[in-house]
C-alpha cells in the first residue's frame, strides 16, 4: 500500500504565489460587475453616519507617493467603518481651477493664450482639468480604493460653483469681505497674488546693507545732525521707504563716531561696533524709544521725509532696531503706516519691475535694482556696509521663484473678525496627533487678513458688480442670481455675457442712475474653492453631512485646506466643518531624503503596482508609522513583500486543511473542543480586541503587527505546526480533526475580515475559497465581535504558562541539534525535570509529545534532580536524546511499536491502527 494516499494532506485552488499585478485588476472588473460600491451602500443604509471628507487632490499629472499614502489611508478607514456598525459613503473629489492648469496648456507653445478671449481659454482649461481626472481617478482605482467614482465632486462643475458663490455671499453679507491696498504676497513669475498656503520657503543669496538716513527734525530729542541707521536684505524697497519703526520700550543710543553720530538701539550697539567696524566711539545720549516719535529724517536720495515711528513688531534679533518702513511692501510696515496715516507707496507693477514712482530705477527687475539702488546710496555716501548673506526666503509653490510683498488692491476675508471664533471652533476638534491643535491654533491667531483675489483666467469669478460711482455692489438679490445661473449655466458666463446679463431683471442701484454697471473680472484664490467644500460637497449631497466626522491629509494641510474649510465654515456657520482632523506626514526615500527626480530616487506608485501590486502598497502604508514622515524604497517595499507572503501562505494553509470541511455539518460545539483549541479561541479573541481597537483609533500598524505576529507565532509557529499531525494523519471524521478544522475555519473567516480593511483585493480573493459563506464578497460582512469565554482568564493564564514551558524545550531541541544530537526535532526524545509547579501543568496534558513535536516525552523527578548534562531552565530542566525506535513510514514519528503490526510491519501502532480502519 502506497501509506502516501492515507494521509489527508492539504488540497486547495488558492494560488501559493498572489500574482497581484494580474489578479487585482480582475478584481476590480469584478468589483465594478458586482456594483460592490452601491452595495455596500445599501447594506449598511439606516445606520449611524460616518463621513470622511475627502481633500480634492489636484487634477494634474500622475498620482505620485504622498497621493498613494494619502487616498490608500482613507479607505483602510471607510471600509473598516463600513464593516464596524457605520454607513460611510466616500465621495472623491477633484481640486481644478489655478495657475498650474493654466501653466501647463501654455508652455512650450501648445496654446497661444493671446490669440483667444478669456471664456475660450477656461473652456480649454475645464477640457485638461477633466482628462487629469479620467487619468488620475483610473490610477486611484488600481490602489484598490473604494468610492463613488462615477459621481466625485469636482470644483469646476456648476452645482459647485453655485454653492461657493453663496459661500462668499455668506461671508459678504456679515462684512468680512472687503477690499482694500495692502501688502500681498505678490509672484512677479505669475503675476497674481499668493495666499500663505502657496508659500514655500528656500533659501536665497541676497544682499545686506546698513544705510544712514539724515536727522531733518529732532523733536528736542535729537539735535538735528545724527544718522539714524538702518537693515534692510531688499535695497530695492528703498525707493518706496516713508518711515523707520522704533519700539517705544527699548533703550536707544546716539553713538558719536569720528564726526559722525549714529542713533541704534543700545542692545545691539555692541554687535554693530564689530559689524561696522566702529572706531574710536562714544555713546552721546540714551533714551527710550518713545521719545522718538515723529521724528523726521531725510530719505538718502530722495527730497522727501521718512517719519520715525512707534512700532510693537521692532526686536533685537537682527539690525539695528531702527526699522526701515515701506508701507507697501511689508505687513508690519503697512499697518504702522496706516496708524501714522503715511501713503501706501508701491513703485513695482505685476511683473516685477520698478514704476516711474522710482524715479532713476523705472523698468528694472525688482531684483537687478538692488544693485543701481545700492550704488546710489554709495554715491551719497548714505550706504554704511554691503555684504551678502543666505537667508530662508519665501517663493512661489508653483513657479519655485521668490515672491515679494507688494501693495494692490485686492479682495480680502477679514480673519481679525472672526479670529476668537475660529480660535474657539478648534478647541472643540479632535486633532491626531494631539500637536495639530497647537500648530493651527497658533497659525490662526497669528495670521492676518486672507487676500483671496487672484489676477488669473482660471477660476471661480469675484462676484462682485460696481455701480458708475466706483462703489461695489454684493447683495443678497446679486448673490443668489449669480449662484442661480452659475448653477444653470456655470461660471465661464461671466467672462462670456455683459455685465447687464448678469444682474437680476430690471435690477437698479442708485450707485448705477443710468443703469450701467461693470463687474470684477479677478477670480477668487483657489483654496477659497476647495475651502468652500463643506457646502459645495457636504451640504450640496443629499448623503453626506456637515460637519464631516473626520478631515485626513498631509500635514502641510494645516496652513492650507484645515486652514481655509475652518475659516469659510465658521465663517458662514459658526462652528468647524470636521468634528475630527487626522493628519499624516510625507512619503520619503529610503534614506529619508525628499523625493526627486534629479536624485533618480522617486518611487512611482504606478510601478510598484505593475511589480508587485496595490495591497503591497497598501500593506506599507499600514507597516508605517504614517503620522511622522515615512520612507519607501525597493528593499521597503520588498520587505514588506515577504510579510505578505507569510499571511498569505497563512490563508493557503487554512484553506487547505478545510477542502472536506463543512461547517454546518462538520463544527464541534465549543464544550468539546480541547483546551489547546479552546486556548486559540481565546488568542483569536485577543486579535480581534486588539485589532478593532486599533483600527477605532487609526493604528494601522498595529493592525498590521497584530496579524502578522499571530500568523507567524501563534498560527505558524504553534499552532498550525502541532495541528498538521492530527489534520494528516487522523481520519477524516475523527473528534480531534475536526475539532481543529473548526478552530481554523473560524481563524480563517475572522482574519479575512480583519485584514479586508487593508488587503482589499487578497481578502475578497480568500473569501471567494471559503467554504459555505453567503455574502458574494467579505466587503458585505461585519466585523467579527469580541466573544466571552467561560473561564477565559484562568484557561489563558493556564496555557500563556505552557507556551513558556514549550518555548524553553524548543531551545533545548535547537541546541541539540546545533550539537549534532539529533536531526529533526521528531527524531528526539525529551526527558523534563520540571518544578513543582510546571510539573503539574504537564501531567494534566494529553499526548504530550504532540505539544513539542517529538516522538517520546518523559517527566521524570523534580527540577533538582537533574543529571549534570540536562540543560537547566528556569522552571525545569531538559535532557535530549534520540528517541529509540524506527521511524513510521506514515507519521514519521520514532516509535519502538513501528513493526509490531504484521499487515502494517513499517507503521507505527497508531497509524497501523487508522489505515487498518479506514483504508
Amino acid at each position: 500500500m502506497d501509506y502516501k494516499e492515507t494521509l489527508l494532506m492539504p488540497k486547495t485552488e488558492f494560488p501559493m504565489r498572489g500574482n497581484l499585478p494580474k489578479r487585482e485588476p480582475e478584481m476590480q472588473e469584478k468589483w465594478e460587475s458586482q456594483k460592490i460600491y452601491e452595495k455596500v451602500q445599501g447594506r449598511t443604509e439606516g445606520r449611524p453616519l460616518f463621513i470622511l471628507h475627502d481633500g480634492p487632490p489636484y487634477a494634474n499629472g500622475d498620482i505620485h507617493m504622498g497621493h498613494a499614502l494619502n487616498k490608500i489611508l482613507k479607505d483602510f478607514i471607510v471600509r473598516y467603518k463600513s464593516m464596524a456598525g457605520f454607513h460611510a459613503p466616500y465621495v472623491p473629489g477633484w481640486d481644478t481651477h489655478g495657475l498650474p492648469i493654466e501653466t501647463a496648456l501654455t508652455k512650450n507653445g501648445k496654446v497661444d493664450r493671446k490669440s483667444m478671449t478669456v471664456a475660450e481659454f477656461r473652456k480649454l482649461c475645464e477640457e485638461y482639468a477633466l482628462e487629469q481626472i479620467d487619468r488620475q481617478r483610473e490610477q486611484f482605482k488600481r490602489l484598490g480604493v473604494r468610492g463613488d467614482w462615477d459621481n466625485p465632486y469636482v470644483t469646476l462643475t456648476k452645482e459647485y460653483e453655485a454653492q461657493q458663490i453663496k459661500v462668499f455671499g455668506d461671508m459678504a453679507k456679515k462684512g468680512y469681505i472687503y477690499k482694500g491696498k495692502k501688502p500681498v504676497y505678490w509672484s512677479p513669475s505669475s503675476e497674481s497674488a499668493l495666499a500663505e498656503a502657496e508659500i514655500e520657503y528656500h533659501d536665497k543669496r541676497s544682499p545686506s546693507i546698513y544705510v544712514a538716513f539724515p536727522v531733518k527734525d529732532g523733536k528736542d530729542v535729537l539735535t538735528g545732525d545724527e544718522k539714524i541707521v538702518i537693515w534692510t536684505t531688499t535695497p530695492w524697497t528703498i525707493p518706496a521707504n516713508l518711515g523707520i519703526s522704533v519700539h517705544p520700550d527699548l533703550e536707544y543710543s546716539v553713538v558719536k563716531v569720528g564726526e559722525d553720530k549714529f542713533v541704534v538701539a543700545s542692545g545691539l550697539f555692541e554687535t554693530l561696533v564689530k559689524e561696522l567696524e566702529w572706531e574710536n566711539h562714544e555713546v552721546v545720549s540714551t533714551f527710550k524709544g518713545h521719545k522718538l516719535e515723529h521724528v523726521k529724517a531725510q530719505h538718502p536720495f530722495y527730497e522727501r521725509e521718512s517719519l520715525v515711528m512707534l512700532g510693537e513688531h521692532v526686536t533685537l534679533d537682527a539690525g539695528t532696531g531702527c526699522v526701515h518702513t515701506a508701507p507697501g511692501h511689508g505687513e508690519d510696515d503697512y499697518i504702522v503706516g496706516q496708524k501714522y496715516n503715511l501713503d501706501v507707496l508701491c513703485p513695482v507693477d505685476d511683473k516685477g519691475k520698478m514704476t516711474a514712482e522710482a524715479p532713476g530705477f523705472e523698468g528694472l527687475f525688482y531684483d537687478a535694482a538692488n544693485k543701481p539702488i545700492t550704488e546710489k546710496l554709495q554715491e551719497v555716501g548714505a550706504l554704511l556696509k554691503l555684504s551678502f548673506m543666505t537667508h530662508s526666503y519665501p517663493h512661489d509653490w508653483r513657479t519655485k521663484k521668490p515672491v515679494i510683498f507688494r501693495a494692490t488692491a485686492q479682495w480680502f476675508a477679514s480673519i481679525k473678525d472672526f479670529r476668537e471664533d475660529l480660535l474657539e471652533a478648534i478647541k472643540g476638534v479632535e486633532w491626531i496627533p494631539e500637536w495639530g491643535e497647537t500648530r493651527l491654533f497658533n497659525m490662526v491667531r497669528d495670521r492676518g487678513d486672507w487676500c483671496i483675489s487672484r489676477q488669473r483666467a482660471w477660476g471661480v469669478p469675484i462676484p462682485i458688480f460696481y455701480g458708475e460711482d466706483g462703489e461695489e455692489i454684493v447683495t443678497d438679490e446679486t448673490i443668489n442670481h449669480v449662484s442661480d445661473l452659475f448653477r444653470e449655466h456655470g461660471s465661464n458666463i461671466w467672462f462670456e455675457w455683459e455685465t447687464k446679463d448678469l444682474l437680476p431683471e430690471g435690477y437698479t442701484s442708485p450707485h448705477s442712475p443710468n443703469g450701467t454697471f461693470t463687474r470684477e473680472m479677478d477670480i477668487m484664490d483657489v483654496w477659497f474653492d476647495s475651502g468652500s467644500s463643506h457646502q459645495a460637497v457636504l451640504v450640496e449631497r443629499e448623503e453626506l453631512q456637515r460637519p464631516a466626522d473626520l478631515y485626513l491629509e498631509g500635514s502641510d494641510q494645516y496652513r492650507g485646506w484645515f486652514n481655509s474649510s475652518l475659516s469659510t465654515s465658521v465663517a458662514v456657520t459658526g462652528q468647524s466643518p470636521y468634528k475630527g482632523v487626522l493628519s499624516h506626514g510625507f512619503a520619503l526615500d529610503g534614506d529619508g531624503r525628499k523625493m526627486s527626480k534629479s536624485l533618480g530616487n522617486v518611487v512611482v506608485p504606478n510601478n510598484v503596482m505593475k511589480q508587485l501590486g496595490a495591497d503591497i502598497l497598501r500593506l506599507w502604508v499600514a507597516s508605517v508609522d504614517y503620522q511622522a514622515d515615512v520612507r519607501v524604497s525597493d528593499k521597503i517595499l520588498k520587505q514588506v513583500s515577504e510579510v505578505y507572503r507569510k499571511i498569505r501562505n497563512t490563508f493557503r494553509f487554512l484553506l487547505g486543511n478545510l477542502n472536506d470541511f463543512d461547517p454546518t455539518v462538520h463544527t464541534v460545539q465549543r464544550e468539546n473542543l480541547t483546551e489547546m483549541d479552546q486556548y486559540m479561541l481565546i488568542k483569536l479573541n485577543d486579535v480581534i480586541e486588539r485589532v478593532t481597537k486599533a483600527y477605532d483609533n487609526y493604528q494601522f500598524s498595529t493592525v498590521y503587527h497584530t496579524i502578522h505576529n499571530f500568523c507567524t507565532i501563534e498560527l505558524s509557529s504553534f499552532y498550525m505546526d502541532i495541528a498538521k499531525d492530527t489534520l494528516y494523519i487522523h481520519h477524516a471524521d475523527s473528534e480531534e480533526r475536526r475539532a481543529i478544522q473548526t478552530v481554523m475555519y473560524e481563524i480563517l473567516v475572522t482574519l479575512t475580515k480583519l485584514v479586508s480593511p487593508i488587503l482589499s483585493h487578497t481578502a475578497d480573493e480568500v473569501w471567494s475559497f471559503i467554504p459555505n459563506v453567503s455574502e458574494e464578497s467579505v466587503q458585505l460582512t461585519d466585523m467579527p465581535k469580541v466573544e466571552s469565554f467561560e473561564q477565559a482568564d484562568t484557561l489563558k493564564g493556564k496555557w500563556d504558562h505552557i507556551m513558556t514551558v514549550r518555548d524553553d524545550v524548543l531551545k533545548a531541541l535547537e541546541n541539540a541539534r546545533n550539537e549534532k544530537v539529533i536531526g529533526k526535532s521528531l527524531t528526539a526524545a525529551i526527558t523534563l525535570y520540571p518544578n513543582q509547579e510546571v510539573k503539574q501543568l504537564l501531567e494534566a496534558l494529553p499526548s504530550l509529545h504532540k505539544l513539542f513535536i517529538v516522538s517520546k516525552v518523559s517527566i521524570a523527578g523534580e527540577q533538582t534532580d537533574a543529571p549534570a548534562e540536562a540543560e537547566q531552565f528556569e522552571e525545569l530542566a531538559i535532557v535530549v536524546k534520540k528517541a529509540d525506535g524506527e521511524t513510521c513510514e506514515r507519521c514519521w514519528v520514532v516509535s519502538p511499536t513501528v513493526g509490531e503490526n504484521d499487515e502494517h510491519p513499517s507503521l507505527c501502532s497508531d497509524c497501523a491502527t487508522t489505515v487498518s480502519a479506514h483504508y
